[in-house]
């Protein structure tokens, strides 16, 4: 977005709202939720349905917004932004509650970045949303929110994932991968979570010859852990760190094995890569999973068995692939952060000129 947004002569300032909450809050919040989806996911699926349905929660989060709200004022004084984006729920709440407080003619936008939508996001005086789907837009709207601010503008996400290459097999020459045969890809998230050493395993068991490659984020032990792995076995496995060009990887590759995540489906969504959806945590990515598949712009997979069987499926059949590509395309917006970006621009706009 902040490309998107120079572009258009407009800095951008990237703000962690979770460093003005309360520390104990904070600290509760970023390691609970590590801990919870790699230990207990049930757990946080729990907590996440109950947030969905109850008003339990509401005095510890109003005052949660208000408090983080007071401690951000200095630093709102300091830069004086012409307008404020939230990507997160907690943030959107926070700016609501400073608005509320401080400053009631500041536009704030919301994105939601997965494919359905908290209660926790809605707000009546935040300005503006930029939703990725339809059903999002009426769920907004049933809440209360204006229909013309909510636009159906997608996940924004780098414009070069919607930009294939010409050579594919250079491409992946480039990438040190071979420019014949089957490219599996393996993400899981920027922290790495997931069953990512047993999907590599699983892949060695298609039928077609696969070569996976896998990005960790920044797991560094699980990066080390399949490094070794790969060595001991012999295998053609490639294992990435934390890396720029992940569209370029998507490019090269013949299908994504993933977590549900809004921003990795919808750079895989952009790039037009089949996508095969593992475990999907309890909360949004079960509901990202559930809309992707339903969309029929993704396949999902358990373990094992039924993962090699989905993987030959894509890999085998040509009329499977092209089948949850056209699926995604109804779906992709690779557009979107520069559509997202005008909207930004035309809420400085009227900040500046009121």
């Amino acid at each position: 977005m902040r490309v998107r947004l120079a572009a258009r002569g407009i800095r951008g300032e990237v703000v962690d709202s979770y460093r003005y909450a309360a520390s104990l809050f904070s600290k509760v919040v970023s390691d609970g939720y590590i801990g919870m989806v790699r230990t207990i996911p049930q757990l946080y699926g729990f907590i996440y349905d109950r947030a969905e349905r109850a008003t339990a929660a509401g005095g510890f989060r109003v005052w949660a917004s208000e408090f983080t709200a007071r401690n951000i004022r200095g630093l709102m004084e300091r830069l004086r932004p012409s307008a404020v984006v939230c990507t997160h729920a907690f943030p959107c709440g926070v700016m609501s509650a400073y608005k509320r407080l401080y400053d009631p003619s500041l536009p704030v936008m919301g994105i939601v970045t997965d494919f359905v939508v908290h209660p926790f996001w809605i707000y009546r005086n935040v300005d503006a949303y930029a939703v990725a789907t339809p059903e999002i837009r009426a769920a907004l709207i049933g809440r209360g929110i204006e229909p013309e601010i909510v636009g159906v503008d997608g996940i924004p996400v780098n414009p070069r994932f919607g930009m294939h290459p010409h050579d594919r097999g250079a491409l992946r020459e480039a990438l040190g991968l071979p420019r014949e045969g089957a490219v599996a890809l393996v993400m899981g998230g920027g922290l790495g979570l997931g069953p990512v050493a047993a999907t590599v395993r699983a892949l060695a068991r298609t039928s077609v010859p696969v070569t996976p490659v896998v990005i960790v984020g920044k797991n560094r032990r699980l990066e080390r852990r399949l490094a070794e792995e790969a060595r001991a076995d012999g295998g053609e496995v490639r294992v990435l760190g934390f890396v720029e060009n992940v569209f370029d990887w998507m490019h090269a590759a013949d299908v994504l094995v993933t977590k549900p995540g809004g921003l990795t489906t919808s750079e895989a969504l952009a790039a037009g890569v089949p996508l095969v959806l593992l475990r999907p945590l309890p909360g949004q990515e079960e509901r990202n999973a559930r809309y992707l598949v339903s969309r029929g712009a993704a396949l999902r997979a358990t373990r094992g068995a039924d993962l090699v069987r989905v993987v030959d499926g894509v890999l085998h059949d040509a009329a499977t692939a092209a089948r949850v590509r056209a699926g995604a395309a109804q779906l992709a917006h690779p557009d979107a952060a520069e559509r997202i970006a005008g909207r930004i621009a035309a809420l400085t706009q009227t900040a500046l000129s009121a």
